[in-house]
């Protein structure tokens, strides 16, 4: 039985009571591309998006702000070619002052409109984070 049965394909959500090597197994068992960043860190924005960057193997660019994140996510992953889905762990994003709740927030709706997106192409896109 598969651990993301009750799990919708596409969504961002608090990792909750999952473990990440539980996931990071369960992305390769469905052959899904497993993303994973630990995040705690990052000072500020720039920081945390160099983070994700860099864990996730993106070109530089995409740790400068969050629009280069998203398209790198959405539309450079679709020229990529065919994808099976994507299972995405965001580990102990920092609350400080350079990186408070709205920037969190703003990071989380990148992932949601990733997940939108790829939705629309009806490929998984499973995004799961922690605070720290």
């Amino acid at each position: 039985m598969s651990l993301l049965i009750t799990v919708p394909p596409n969504l961002v959500q608090s990792i909750r009571a999952f473990r990440v090597t539980d996931l990071q197994d369960e992305a390769a068992r469905l052959g899904q591309h497993f993303l994973y960043a630990h995040c705690n860190a990052g000072l500020t924005k720039q920081q945390v998006l160099g983070i994700i960057a860099e864990s996730f193997l993106f070109p530089k660019p995409c740790g400068k702000n969050f629009e280069a994140l998203r398209v790198t996510l959405t539309d450079t992953f679709a020229k990529a070619g065919e994808q099976t889905g994507f299972l995405i762990v965001l580990e102990q994003l920092p609350n400080r002052q350079k990186f408070d709740r709205e920037a969190r927030e703003c990071l989380l709706d990148v992932f949601r409109d990733a997940a939108d997106f790829w939705a629309e192409k009806k490929v998984p896109f499973r995004v799961f984070y922690s605070f720290e």
